[in-house]
């Protein structure tokens, strides 16, 4: 069974870092897709960033490029997403989910993502 566990979620102050971790584990393929999704109270949740086993390419929504980036360490079997320059409207439960059917297709559309972690909050606040 699949199973992706995120933790680092903070209270951080505007222009500050942070960095969210994705500890997955169960996987039985080689090739597939891990994204980083975002719900702020009152929004639809929204697809951040993913990155591709397959060649480690990556995708980033309009909203956050150039200020996040996501990386993995496969050793580890972990993805992270760091966020600098943050901003208020970053503040959201943030979840790392993982695509195991895409053949490691990039995508940020939450609806092609089967396995889901808890989630873990941002605030981004003074």
């Amino acid at each position: 069974q699949v199973q992706l566990v995120e933790s680092g979620g903070d209270l951080v102050q505007p222009g500050g870092s942070l960095r969210l971790s994705c500890a997955a584990s169960g996987f039985t393929s080689n090739y597939y897709t891990i994204g980083w999704f975002r719900q702020a109270p009152g929004k639809e949740r929204e697809g951040v960033s993913c990155i591709s086993t397959t060649d480690g390419s990556t995708l980033y929504a309009r909203s956050v490029k150039g200020r996040f980036t996501i990386s993995r360490d496969n050793a580890k079997n972990t993805v992270y997403l760091h966020m600098s320059n943050l901003k208020p409207e970053d503040t959201a439960v943030y979840w790392c989910a993982t695509d195991v059917t895409g053949w490691g297709i990039l995508t940020l559309n939450k609806h092609a993502y089967d396995y889901w972690g808890q989630g873990t909050q941002v605030t981004v606040s003074s």
